[in-house]
């Protein structure tokens, strides 16, 4: 199926390409989450005249992204967690945790924004983890786990 994007999709394609995906992902994930629309002649028509629009919205929210990001770049958050003698945490730290205690320190961060390249964190001690705020912008952070005797 062929759609034309109406904002940046990682490793798909920029604001206004028309790419051709497989049927499911478009109207499955693209289309409904309004990040696409079909290739027909109509909307090809409605999205150029509605271009200048759609990419003064998509610069405001690479801006905000960007401003968000240097505020966070090199933060630390701390949590405790139930932590064995050994250093194990009984459980672990996920991007869910560390979603929800940037959202406490005033971060608006989703869950599915939290990269975790070595999977969750099992060990206490610092970790670093990526934060996605935008296609464009990605921020290390460190987490530091302290472990709390059961």
């Amino acid at each position: 199926m062929q759609i034309i994007l109406l904002e940046k999709v990682v490793n798909l394609g920029d604001l206004g390409e028309i790419v051709k995906v497989k049927d499911g992902y478009a109207r499955n994930f693209l289309i409904p989450g309004g990040r696409a629309r079909r290739a027909t002649e109509a909307n090809k028509a409605a999205f150029e005249a509605r271009r200048v629009e759609l990419e003064k919205v998509a610069a405001a929210k690479l801006q905000e992204a960007q401003a968000q990001g240097e505020k966070l770049a090199g933060s630390t958050i701390k949590l405790t967690q139930k932590a064995g003698v050994d250093g194990r945490l009984f459980g672990s730290v996920t991007n869910h945790d560390i979603a929800e205690e940037l959202n406490k320190q005033g971060y608006k961060v989703a869950k599915a924004q939290v990269r975790m390249p070595n999977g969750p964190i099992k060990l206490v001690g610092d970790s670093t983890v990526s934060v996605s705020l935008h296609t464009d912008v990605l921020v290390d952070i460190t987490v530091t786990v302290y472990g709390e005797s059961a």
